[in-house]
């Protein structure tokens, strides 16, 4: 049965737009608000390339010429793409409860296989000696832990133990928890860092602030928690900003790309010629563990794989050359 809604910018009394219809369905679903601005925005998209037709009224033909037309005339990444059939599907699926066997014939894109950037321990350290405050203690953190960019940034109070020297990682990708090591080295400053931290949490109690943002609707469960110090952010922003979800003014954590760029900036001063992410970190730390000899088991539930086949790509980027081999030149013993 096809909505009253025509076009994505009509609406009947009894029923709401298309998009808001989609924006309700996924924060019903709990996603994050990347991932929905993420999907509104390849819907959006596949609505006008086909020119404003409804979606209900396109079938495996349109996604068909749509996807087709992101790879060959825009270039994307199989990734990229892989993003747009999945904002597509949800829509389908999940908010016009259309059943997809013609879903079926589609060729997904496939990710091509890459090895990771991995920076040696003698470029870890140049780079990390160039970074300070609180960015280098972040820096530090996520090469010491195996830790995302995100998982850094989300960390609550509550989910660090300074003497168990752990750190539990909530709603990892694939909304999975685990615990990960917190590096001796970082103890004295990351409990300096929370002290700084309990100050911006009590200077927003004293002006009546709203708590922070609490996942899953465990504002509505637990109303006093977001203003609760366990559950403040180890990183907080130095300002306030706008929920985007709810308008509500509060106190979120750090941007991720203060901590992007200043890793940037310190790669290129201590010479990396390579191009380096914070993800390079997470990277560094597993290929480094397994070449000191830690099994790949135990780095496989550090970095929270749901398979170790994922964890194995670390075993092709040791520094070791090309798969261990000696080339036969060396062998030879000349020299010119």
């Amino acid at each position: 049965m096809k909505p009253d809604i025509h076009s994505p910018g009509a609406a009947s009394p009894a029923q709401p737009r298309l998009l808001d219809r989609m924006r309700d369905a996924i924060r019903v679903r709990n996603y994050s608000v990347r991932t929905e601005k993420s999907y509104l925005g390849w819907v959006r998209r596949y609505i006008r390339f086909h020119g404003l037709r409804h979606p209900a009224d396109m079938g495996g033909v349109e996604v068909e010429a749509f996807l087709s037309h992101l790879v060959s005339q825009r270039d994307v990444a199989a990734a990229t793409q892989q993003q747009a059939l999945a904002a597509i599907l949800f829509l389908y699926r999940d908010v016009l409860g259309v059943q997809l066997p013609w879903l079926d014939n589609i060729v997904r894109p496939k990710k091509p296989r890459r090895l990771p950037t991995v920076l040696n321990r003698d470029e870890v350290m140049r780079v990390l000696a160039l970074m300070d405050g609180r960015h280098g203690l972040m820096a530090r953190l996520l090469y010491g832990s195996g830790m995302r960019l995100m998982e850094c940034l989300r960390l609550r109070v509550k989910d660090v133990d300074l003497q168990r020297r752990e750190i539990m990682v909530r709603e990892g990708k694939g909304n999975k928890d685990r615990v990960t090591v917190l590096p001796e080295t970082l103890v004295a400053p990351l409990a300096a860092e929370l002290q700084r931290a309990r100050a911006l949490f009590e200077l927003d109690q004293a002006q009546g602030r709203a708590g922070v943002f609490m996942p899953d609707a465990l504002d509505r469960k637990y109303p006093a928690a977001g203003a609760s110090w366990g559950w403040f952010w180890v990183f907080p922003a130095d300002g306030h900003s706008v929920d985007p979800r709810t308008g509500v003014v509060r106190r979120h954590h750090m941007h991720e790309k203060s901590l992007q760029r200043a890793l940037q900036m310190a790669a290129r001063q201590a010479g990396v010629t390579r191009q380096v992410s914070v993800h390079t970190l997470r990277h560094s730390f597993a290929t480094h563990l397994l070449d000191s000899g830690q099994d790949i088991r135990t780095i496989q539930q550090l970095l929270g794989h749901a398979d170790v086949s994922t964890t194995m790509i670390y075993t092709h980027v040791l520094n070791r050359g090309a798969h261990g081999v000696r080339s036969p030149l060396d062998a030879l013993g000349m020299v010119r």
